[in-house]
């Protein structure tokens, strides 16, 4: 079904680009908001407009979108997503390669959403019904812990314990080089990639993104990092490395070298969310969990160690 608003740009929005401006003022994700412009579904006192053309306070606005089916959580079995942890209030759950957190535009793939139902689970009804438990996500070319809630008890102090950064988030990467110095913290905004809808980077006027690092071991053209995350950007891991020209082995998206990962028989990013820990929200008691590197990325380790 075709949808149309039509309506003069406030006065908040004036400069802002045709793509972020659509999304603060008719609710669409960014990315929503970037194919409506792409299809010309945008005017501007009758001039369509490109993504990153600037709107213009009191100009007329006129924009027109195919409404979408709503996005629906399908039971598809993930034979291989491990259960870590199973109580009245969440699943803490190890996640394979290949798998999104939850259902989301243009993805055709396997969830956890999807896979939970497929096993029985119920989940809490909290949040957006296609995230509906999803408290955090990985990136489906990222393995490794995720919790989900299943009340709605453990959906809302969840939340808020990732909000306020109180959660333990750990992760390994095996990155290009070997970055200078081998141990420290990157504060730097990520936001969405000017050039590239699917992408971000470090921008300006990016949300704050800090990511701390260690280097664990060394080889001649890698190293085998652990990164704890100070918060939760989309990407952040991947950005931050890349940014420092050390991008993680694989993430040919960043910048990684394809000749590298084809050596080391990688076809996704080296990265893996490998401990986590949060008070429970049933007894307030700190509780961590561990997962094992997947068989493809203890592969290309031991390639590198070799």
């Amino acid at each position: 079904m075709v949808q149309s608003r039509s309506l003069p740009v406030p006065d908040g929005l004036d400069g802002e680009r045709a793509d972020a401006a659509l999304a603060k003022l008719l609710g669409f994700s960014r990315t929503v908001a970037a194919d409506i412009v792409a299809a010309g579904g945008v005017r501007l006192d009758g001039r369509e407009l490109g993504k990153s053309d600037k709107l213009r306070a009191g100009a007329w606005l006129e924009v027109e979108w195919e409404e979408k089916a709503p996005l629906a959580i399908e039971a598809i079995a993930v034979p291989d997503l491990g259960i870590v942890h199973d109580d009245d209030d969440l699943v803490v759950v190890d996640k394979p390669v290949g798998v999104a957190a939850h259902p989301s535009p243009g993805w055709t793939g396997p969830t956890v959403l999807g896979a939970l139902a497929a096993a029985g689970f119920r989940i809490s009804t909290s949040g957006a019904a296609e995230r509906a438990g999803i408290v955090h996500r990985l990136d489906a070319g990222t393995s490794g812990l995720m919790v989900v809630a299943k009340s709605e008890r453990a959906y809302t102090w969840l939340k808020r314990a990732f909000k306020e950064r109180e959660v333990d988030k750990i992760y390994h990467a095996v990155v290009q080089g070997h970055p200078d110095p081998l141990a420290g913290t990157i504060d730097a905004p990520i936001g969405r990639h000017p050039r590239s809808d699917w992408k971000f980077a470090v921008t300006a006027d990016g949300k704050p993104s800090v990511t701390h690092y260690e280097t664990l071991e060394a080889f001649p053209s890698a190293s085998l990092l652990e990164i704890q995350l100070e918060t939760g950007r989309t990407h952040q891991i991947r950005v931050h490395m890349a940014a420092q020209r050390h991008p993680c082995m694989g993430d040919a998206m960043y910048g990684a070298d394809p000749v590298l990962a084809a050596r080391l028989g990688l076809s996704r990013q080296w990265l893996h969310a490998l401990r986590l820990g949060f008070r429970h929200p049933a007894t307030g008691e700190h509780v961590e969990f561990e997962s094992v590197y997947p068989a493809d990325l203890q592969h290309a380790l031991d390639l590198l160690s070799a």
